[in-house]
């Protein structure tokens, strides 16, 4: 445990070596979304043995956990599948809707648990909801925070930097904790796959390596903000 301050403490003392960490897990990032997207390619051509269409599905899921208010649509792209809250939608990308392939059922299943979160008052969904308006202004400011302090005079510059780099703090905070709330909804969309028997045993195991690689993107995500908010402290120290 004693190497990983000493880490920190290289990187934080070397902007070059904090630079090349975040182009390293950049990289990596772009290899996890790639990998999402193969692998949601390869089981989005196998179909299920019941031949049931995605849109069916989920509406199945809503109906079996007594949403019957959630609607469930179709919305543009690929991989754009998501669950809106404030519109109770369901909402299935045009490669997932009518799809009766594994991996369309996966996804489906996946948002469709998102929706059972916010019925159940899911705590982490809770938190994440509430900081979700102080984070998409930090979002937005950290940046031009940060960039601004480094013009400025000595003092006032680093109070910027520093006030940028709370700002990106609180945008890494937010991906944290969205961790386990989409980890909370692939369990949950495959625990109901398995119950309603919507997927056999051998479907069930594609649905899940579809959500397992979903999931690397968050980590990869979180992965890549982490090591710039390392860059970051790394320039405010050299102020």
């Amino acid at each position: 445990m004693e190497k990983i301050p000493e880490t920190l403490e290289y990187f934080l003392d070397n902007p070059n070596a904090a630079w090349l960490l975040v182009m390293a897990t950049i990289i990596i990032a772009m290899f996890a979304s790639l990998n999402v997207k193969l692998t949601f390619s390869k089981y989005n051509k196998k179909r299920s043995a019941k031949g049931i269409p995605a849109h069916m599905i989920a509406r199945q899921i809503l109906d079996n956990n007594g949403l019957y208010d959630v609607e469930v649509h179709s919305t543009h792209g690929n991989l754009t599948d998501h669950y809106d809250p404030r519109t109770k939608v369901v909402a299935l990308s045009e490669s997932t809707f009518n799809s009766a392939a594994v991996g369309a059922i996966g996804v489906a299943a996946h948002e469709c648990g998102h929706a059972i979160q916010h019925a159940d008052n899911y705590v982490p969904v809770k938190v994440r909801s509430a900081i979700f308006p102080v984070v998409s202004i930090a979002n937005r400011t950290w940046m031009f925070l940060v960039i601004i302090g480094m013009f400025l005079p000595l003092i006032p510059g680093t109070i910027m930097i520093n006030i940028g780099i709370i700002s990106f703090t609180l945008a890494a905070v937010f991906q944290l904790i969205t961790l386990p709330v989409e980890f909370d909804a692939s369990s949950r969309a495959l625990r109901t796959i398995a119950a309603a028997d919507i997927l056999d045993k051998t479907e069930q195991k594609g649905a899940a390596k579809v959500l397992k690689a979903a999931a690397l993107t968050y980590i990869a995500a979180l992965l890549v903000s982490l090591a710039q908010l390392i860059r970051l402290l790394s320039i405010a120290r050299r102020r």
